[in-house]
């Protein structure tokens, strides 16, 4: 069964079987990659955050392999107006935070935020548990292949201002990549994309996957991009 289907209750798994051959770097590197490779922020050891999800998904356009992104309405309290994976955090019905219930939860919340159709993905990975101290969510980096691509787009405006594709072409590509700077002296990897500024916890995971699969090109880290105090 390599149908991940069903996201209230039903079986969801994991399967490798049949994916492009272009995704077996990011599978290597999702099954060998370390949680201190991935980031310096990792769930606090007393078990405390809000556990949560994001679907990193992988689908092939007209221009090669690309990642499903969304862009946060500027309305909302927390991440205004930035791009990042579908997800949030997990409901009593998605199930064991510690078992499948991440699976289901990175399905269901794809679904609600930008109209996927589950059963056209194969989920396939699973990243270690990151932490996000601004907000306290504890992360699980869900993996997949849109094996059947299915129409997306807003299905919330009060929730996400768009939802686009960014081709790993652009990502890779060293005259997109910066390096942000928050007024708090944070630094961290960034790419201007598709009129967007992806930066932040999102652009971190996309800098670590292009890494870990050897995907990755030299770029000017020196190339700034200054935040706004409110981000």
């Amino acid at each position: 069964m390599t149908r991940a289907s069903d996201t209230q209750g039903g079986s969801v798994v994991l399967s490798k079987e049949g994916l492009p051959g272009w995704l077996d770097p990011v599978v290597h590197a999702v099954e060998t990659v370390q949680p201190v490779q991935l980031s310096r922020f990792l769930p606090p050891s007393d078990g405390a955050g809000r556990q949560s999800a994001v679907l990193i998904l992988f689908g092939e356009g007209e221009r090669g392999p690309e990642l499903l992104l969304m862009e946060r309405a500027s309305s909302l309290r927390s991440h205004a107006g930035q791009p990042s994976f579908p997800g949030g955090a997990l409901d009593p019905e998605d199930g064991d935070p510690h078992g499948d219930g991440p699976l289901r939860a990175a399905l269901r919340e794809a679904e609600e935020e930008t109209g996927l159709d589950p059963s056209g993905v194969q989920l396939f990975g699973v990243l270690p548990k990151l932490y996000i101290p601004v907000s306290g969510f504890v992360v699980t980096p869900v993996l997949g292949w849109w094996r059947e691509p299915s129409p997306v787009g807003v299905v919330d405006p009060n929730e996400t201002a768009r939802v686009f594709t960014v081709p790993v072409a652009d990502l890779t590509d060293p005259e997109n990549r910066a390096t942000t700077v928050h007024p708090s002296g944070h630094r961290g990897p960034a790419f201007l994309v598709e009129s967007a500024l992806v930066w932040g916890f999102t652009a971190g995971l996309i800098d670590r996957l292009l890494h870990y699969a050897g995907w990755e090109r030299s770029w000017d880290r020196e190339k700034q991009v200054p935040l706004d105090w409110r981000s």
